[in-house]
C-alpha cells in the first residue's frame, strides 16, 4: 500500500510509518489517531517496531482497532471505512470522554506490540504451573482450548497496561477509564471469552494496586503474574 502522509494529525504521529490508499483519511480515522497519539509517540520513544494501517476496503463489522504482526514489526490497523458499527463501543459514552477511552484502547494495542517485541507472546512467568489440558479430551479440543488461554492471558496483561497508562497519564480519570473497562468486558457474549479479563481487572480496581516501575509494560507485570491462575 502507498505511504500516506498525514498533515491533518498530531506531529507525534509523522515520526511513525502510515500506510493506507491514496484518499485521505476521515475525519473518523483521524480523530482515532488523534486520541492515541501521545501513546503512539511513547511506543516510537521505546523504539516499539509500529506501522499504522488504514483499511481502504469495507469491512462491516470488523474491530475498529487491532494489532498484527508481519516481519518482525508490529503492525496497529485501523478498520473504520464502510464499517457502520466501528464506534458502537463508545456510543454510551459522553462525547467529552471518547477520545480518553480510544487514548486507552491504543494503549491496549500497544501492550501486545511489546509482549511480541520482547519475544514474549503467549509465554508465561518462570514458574508458572500451566493446567494440563484433559487428556480425554479430542486433541482438536486440546489445541482451542490452549489457545484460548494463550489469547485471554494477553488480553488480560493489556488491559492492565492500558490502565496503569492512564494511571500515569490521566489519574483523576482513573476510575472512569476502569468502569468503562470493566463494562466492555462485562457485555461480550459468550463467544468472546478469550477476551475475558475479569480476573485482572478484579485486581486493579485502585489504580494505587500498580506496583512502581519505569514504564506502564512494567507497572502491570506483577498484577498480571498475580491473575494467571485465577484464569486458569
Amino acid at each position: 500500500m502507498p505511504k500516506l502522509i498525514l498533515r491533518s494529525v498530531s506531529a507525534a504521529l509523522l515520526c511513525l510509518p502510515v500506510f493506507a490508499s491514496a484518499a485521505p483519511l476521515t475525519d473518523v480515522e483521524t480523530r482515532w489517531l488523534q486520541a492515541g497519539a501521545s501513546v503512539l509517540a511513547y511506543a516510537k520513544q521505546q523504539q516499539l517496531p509500529i506501522d499504522i494501517i488504514v483499511q481502504p476496503q469495507a469491512q462491516p463489522g470488523a474491530v475498529p482497532l487491532a494489532m498484527g504482526f508481519d516481519g518482525g514489526r508490529c503492525k496497529l490497523v485501523l478498520t473504520m471505512r464502510g464499517n457502520p458499527a466501528a464506534e458502537d463501543v463508545l456510543q454510551a459514552l459522553p462525547a467529552a470522554q471518547r477520545a480518553l477511552m480510544i487514548e486507552a484502547m491504543t494503549a491496549h494495542e500497544v501492550a501486545h506490540c511489546w509482549r511480541y517485541a520482547q519475544g514474549a507472546w503467549h509465554s508465561v512467568p518462570s514458574g508458572f504451573q500451566q493446567r494440563t489440558p484433559e487428556a480425554a479430551l479430542p486433541p482438536e479440543i486440546q489445541k482451542l482450548s490452549q489457545e484460548l488461554r494463550d489469547t485471554r492471558r494477553e488480553e488480560g496483561y493489556a488491559d492492565l497496561v492500558a490502565l496503569a497508562w492512564m494511571r500515569g497519564a490521566h489519574p483523576e480519570q482513573y476510575g472512569q477509564v476502569y468502569a468503562w473497562l470493566q463494562q466492555v468486558r462485562a457485555a461480550q457474549p459468550d463467544s468472546h471469552v478469550s477476551h475475558d479479563t475479569g480476573a485482572w481487572l478484579a485486581l486493579a480496581a485502585d489504580g494505587a494496586a500498580f506496583s512502581e516501575g519505569a514504564t506502564p509494560f512494567e507497572q502491570a507485570r506483577a498484577l498480571w503474574k498475580q491473575g494467571l491462575a485465577a484464569a486458569e
